[in-house]
C-alpha cells in the first residue's frame, strides 16, 4: 500500500471514529459536516472526497458497525458444536456487542437506521443476505439433522434475531430492561422456539 493510500485509510479511519463519538456525545443532530471537520481537523473536501457528503459518511458508519455485529455473531456459531449451544452463544454475542458498544448500538438500532433500510431497502437487503448466508447456512445444517424445527430461512432468523434485538433497543433508548437477567433469560427461550423438539406437529 502506497503512502497516499495509508494516508487515506487513515483519515477515513478518523472520520468514522469521530462522528461514532459526536452521535454518542449529541445524538444525529450533532452529526454536522461542521462538527465533524472541527472534531477531527479533516478538511470538508477530504470529507466529501471519501463519502461525498455527510450522509455518505453516517451510512458508512452503520455499515461498519453491521459488519462488525455480524462478525461477532458468526464467530460465536463458529465456536459452537450444537444447535442449542450456538443459538444461546449468538444471543450471548449480539447482548455483549450492545453492552460494550453502546453508542454504536443505538445507532445500529436507530431511526436513522430505519430510514436507511427503506431508503436503500433493495442494496440493504442483499448485502445482509450475503453477511447473513453463514447464519442461514447455519441454521439449514441443524434443520437438515432434526435439531432446528424446519421453517423458512427468514423465520429461523427472525425467531433467532427479534427477541433480541426487541431488547437491545429498550436497553438502549429506554433502560427498562434488565441486560443481565436479558442475557440469563434469552439464549435458552430463543432456543427453545426454534428447537425441533419445541416445534408443533402440524
Amino acid at each position: 500500500m502506497s503512502p497516499k493510500q495509508q494516508r487515506g485509510e487513515a483519515t477515513v479511519e478518523l472520520l468514522l471514529d469521530t462522528a461514532l463519538r459526536l452521535y454518542g456525545e449529541e445524538g444525529e443532530q450533532g452529526l454536522t459536516v461542521n462538527a465533524v471537520t472541527k472534531a477531527s481537523g479533516v478538511s470538508l473536501g477530504s470529507l466529501y472526497h471519501h463519502f461525498g457528503s455527510i450522509d455518505g459518511l453516517v451510512d458508512a458508519l452503520l455499515m461498519r458497525w453491521l459488519e462488525r455485529l455480524l462478525g461477532e455473531m458468526l464467530a460465536a456459531l463458529e465456536r459452537s458444536r450444537t444447535a442449542r449451544t450456538g443459538v444461546r452463544a449468538l444471543v450471548r454475542a449480539y447482548l455483549s456487542f450492545v453492552r460494550e458498544h453502546p453508542e454504536a448500538g443505538r445507532l445500529l438500532h436507530s431511526s436513522r437506521a430505519d430510514h436507511l433500510g427503506m431508503e436503500q431497502a433493495r442494496q440493504l437487503r442483499d448485502a445482509q443476505e450475503a453477511r447473513l448466508t453463514p447464519l442461514t447456512g447455519w441454521l439449514q445444517r441443524y434443520v437438515d439433522k432434526g435439531e432446528v424445527a424446519p421453517l423458512s430461512p427468514p423465520l429461523l432468523e427472525s425467531l433467532v434475531l427479534g427477541p433480541v434485538i426487541g431488547v437491545s433497543r429498550r436497553w438502549l433508548t429506554l433502560g427498562d430492561v434488565d441486560l443481565d437477567e436479558a442475557a440469563r433469560v434469552l439464549p435458552e427461550r430463543i432456543w427453545r422456539s426454534v428447537s425441533a423438539e419445541a416445534a408443533p406437529h402440524t
